[in-house]
């Protein structure tokens, strides 16, 4: 077996860090186009307030789309890693072509689908008469590249696996430098506007689609994509442990879709700056998850690995690592957000009346952010170690369980449509906790006293 991505020996905190940092810069590249993209949207003049929320209307189906990324990343990544440190490379590489084959065939599903019914899904999703041609003219663009994006944000995810974080990191890279130059020339120079901003997506995801197939096509990884195939015996277990991360976002464009919703229908002819304000925070939000992203993901491979190697106590030493830097970042972050707001917003945004109207959701929305790094180190184990029925559910209780109801209930005892943001905040605030006490009885206990005994061995 090639020693590339063998992560049962070294140092666990140097491992993850060698391996995360890649993925962080990397991410924080996509945030930047991200940033970039919305930034040029939210300067286009007197539209462009209209066509931040029309954007952010979109963001439902644009996280339901990578959901699916997330259904086969989730589970094909851990299952093919955790076969590696069985020395099964010829089971993992059978996983690493039914995810591909598999994203194949859903983003042709969704591609059609989504085009077609593209109208009534953005109206029903919150968009009204102003705002709705912006979300259509975006959305019907941005879909036609549903299978370069299904196949850049899932398959990368098996080059990091492998041990090629820089590889990976040229993946976004290389769409995000694209993006950037390509915003610009078709916003503003061809006057094509937020649809403009989406055929630069399309055009940058298909060149990053096109160097990860290319990249794993090579001889250089390990598991290499020889053909197209499912693997009906590992299919089952592909599913239902993706079933994780395919919730996680299922459930993000629910509540998204909820939230815009509630906020059209209780903030009545301010709902348009409302809608705005929550795109403004959910942008800030990815920036500011960008850190404990990284860890986590280069944690999730390193434990899945020595978990299949039977190394307990080095799964231990990535809990902990895990939990302890994603608090510490998440709650300095936390703090520079509470008192920086305004120049953060300002990059976004000229619009003085949606800054102040967004410092002051923000102060509700972010109020439990540090609470994340519990929600993500024990999310994150529960993935690692193939724990589907821990994952699935607290996928579901933080976004379904919680958010949802509290989203529907809140504004109506008496917060307004300041309710909203309060759900964010309280479900933040219960559910990772209920996570992170969970994963700390049913695996950390057990994985610390395999360590004490491996000690006294």
């Amino acid at each position: 077996m090639s020693k590339q991505g063998d992560f049962s020996k070294g140092s666990i905190p140097l491992l993850i860090l060698r391996l995360g940092l890649p993925i962080m810069l990397a991410e924080m590249v996509v945030v930047l186009y991200n940033i970039v993209d919305r930034a040029y949207i939210g300067h286009m003049g007197d539209s462009s307030t209209l066509a931040i929320t029309g954007l952010g209307v979109c963001f439902p189906l644009i996280t339901f789309i990578s959901a699916f990324a997330n259904l086969l990343s989730t589970g094909g990544t851990t299952l093919a890693t955790i076969a590696r440190g069985e020395r099964d490379d010829e089971k993992a590489e059978r996983m690493l072509s039914t995810s591909f084959t598999l994203l194949l065939i859903i983003g042709t599903v969704l591609t059609v689908s989504l085009f077609i019914f593209a109208p009534p899904l953005l109206e029903l999703l919150g968009g009204d008469d102003l705002s709705l041609p912006y979300a259509i003219g975006y959305f019907r663009i941005y879909v036609i590249g549903t299978i370069p994006v299904l196949i850049s944000l899932g398959m990368n995810a098996f080059i990091n696996a492998q041990g090629f974080p820089k590889i990976g990191m040229g993946t976004v890279i290389l769409g995000a430098v694209l993006n950037i130059a390509l915003d610009p020339l078709f916003i503003f120079t061809l006057g094509m506007g937020i649809r403009g901003a989406a055929l630069a997506t399309v055009l940058s995801q298909s060149a990053s689609a096109l160097w990860v197939v290319l990249f794993l096509m090579s001889k250089r990884p390990p598991l290499r994509l020889r053909r197209l195939l499912i693997d009906r015996k590992q299919l089952g277990g592909l599913l239902k442990l993706g079933a994780t991360g395919f919730t996680f976002r299922v459930t993000t464009s629910f509540t998204q879709a909820i939230v815009n919703i509630m906020l059209k229908a209780w903030a009545g002819p301010l709902s348009t700056l409302y809608v705005g304000a929550m795109t403004l925070n959910n942008s800030i939000r990815e920036v500011m998850s960008l850190p404990i992203g990284g860890v986590t993901a280069a944690g999730q491979n390193v434990m899945s690995y020595n978990y299949g190697a039977k190394k307990n106590r080095r799964v231990s030493e990535c809990i902990k690592f895990i939990f302890i830097s994603g608090l510490l970042v998440n709650t300095l972050l936390w703090i520079l957000m509470l008192l920086f707001p305004r120049p953060i917003l300002g990059i976004f945004t000229n619009d003085a009346e949606l800054i102040d109207l967004t410092v002051h959701c923000a102060r509700i929305y972010f109020g439990a952010f540090p609470f994340m790094a519990l929600q993500m180190s024990g999310q994150t184990t529960f993935v690692a170690l193939n724990r589907p029925k821990h994952a699935l559910f607290f996928s579901m209780l933080r976004k379904l369980i919680l958010v949802t109801p509290l989203t529907l209930l809140l504004p109506n005892l008496g917060l307004g449509v300041d309710g909203v943001f309060w759900a964010e905040f309280l479900s933040q605030l219960i559910g990772a906790s209920i996570c992170f006490t969970t994963m700390c009885l049913v695996i950390w206990r057990k994985m610390r006293g395999a360590k004490e005994k491996e000690e006294e061995n």
